[in-house]
């Protein structure tokens, strides 16, 4: 019986121990899972706290691009305002040229006077633009040119040496800054 008794008792024993293990094992997995909680948890809240600070320079950046093409804007409608005046300002001495022309013929009708004025305030306004960089584009006996002139009418050329070639001009064509702003409109030979 006593081997009985001690069968029993060593049962109990590892029972015991058996019991004791899985409860630790148990508390460890507990702890081992609270811990990767915790560090997940974490790492989680790092994250969000990442993505917020993303989040907040990219509205800063947006708000700043923003601000930039209004700025812009404002800034290209402003030269375009104050390009006009200082035109309309150089062109103003040729506006009292003319006035001063007008008074001048009132005083004396004499048409050759006024004549020989109006030519020298014509030259003085071609100056004035021409200042400003504008060119008159050279037509009449030169070669037709579709990216340069339109043509109005065809008639039929007096010489030889003029067909294909710009017999007269209508109106005159204008480049400012070498960019084409208006098409010489000519006659071409044929």
């Amino acid at each position: 019986m006593s081997d009985e008794k001690d069968t029993v008792e060593n049962i109990e024993t590892a029972e015991a121990s058996v019991d004791e293990s899985q409860i630790q094992s148990e508390s460890q997995t507990e702890e081992n899972t609270t811990a990767s909680e915790t560090v997940v948890e974490d790492e989680l809240s790092v994250l969000k706290n990442e993505l917020e600070e993303q989040k907040n320079k990219y509205l800063r950046l947006f708000a700043e691009f923003d601000n930039f093409k209004k700025r812009n804007a404002k800034e290209r409608l402003e030269l375009f305002k104050t390009a006009g005046q200082e035109v309309i300002r150089e062109l103003l001495p040729v506006l009292d040229d003319f006035h001063r022309a007008a008074k001048a013929y009132e005083g004396d009708n004499n048409a050759e006077n006024y004549a020989s004025g109006l030519k020298l305030i014509q030259e003085k306004f071609q100056k004035t633009l021409q200042n400003k960089g504008l060119k008159a584009i050279e037509s009449v006996g030169k070669d037709f040119n579709v990216e340069q002139h339109e043509a109005i009418a065809e008639v039929p050329a007096p010489s030889e040496e003029l067909k294909g070639k710009i017999i007269d001009e209508v109106e005159s064509g204008y480049t400012l800054n070498d960019t084409i702003i208006r098409y010489a409109k000519v006659v071409v030979g044929k």
